[in-house]
C-alpha cells in the first residue's frame, strides 16, 4: 500500500478494529504471540493482508511499519514492528522468513524485501 490514508498509526489500528482486526500480536521468543491467548505462531502460519509504513515527522529515525495479520487458526489483528537504525533484527528476521506466498497481493510485498 504506497499511499497513506492516515499519518498515524493508530488512526488505522482502529479502523482495521472496526474491520475486524483486534487480535493485538506482540513478538517474544522468536514467535509472534496472540496477546489474550497466548497462542504462539511461526512464520509459516502468519499471512499478510497488508502493511502500512510510518516516518516520524520530527525524527527520520522513528520508522514502523503496521501489519495487517490474519493466523493459520483464522486469528485477524495487527503487529506495529520498528525498523531503522533501532529495529530489533530478531523481530525484523521473523517478517522476512514469511513465506512471500502468504502475502497477499495488495500487500506489497516487493515494498517490503
Amino acid at each position: 500500500m504506497k499511499r497513506e490514508d492516515s499519518k498515524h498509526e493508530t488512526d488505522n489500528i482502529k479502523r482495521y478494529q472496526n474491520e475486524g482486526y483486534t487480535v493485538n500480536y506482540i513478538f517474544e521468543n522468536n514467535r509472534l504471540i496472540d496477546s489474550e491467548t497466548k497462542t504462539a505462531y511461526k512464520p509459516e502460519d502468519i499471512f499478510i493482508v497488508a502493511h502500512h509504513r510510518y516516518e516520524g515527522m520530527s525524527d527520520p529515525d522513528d520508522m514502523s511499519i503496521l501489519y495487517i495479520i490474519e493466523t493459520k487458526d483464522n486469528g485477524k489483528g495487527t503487529h506495529l514492528l520498528g525498523y531503522g537504525p533501532t529495529a530489533d533484527l530478531e523481530e525484523a528476521e521473523f517478517f522476512k522468513d514469511i513465506p512471500k506466498t502468504n502475502y497477499s497481493k495488495n500487500a506489497d510485498i516487493n515494498e517490503l524485501t
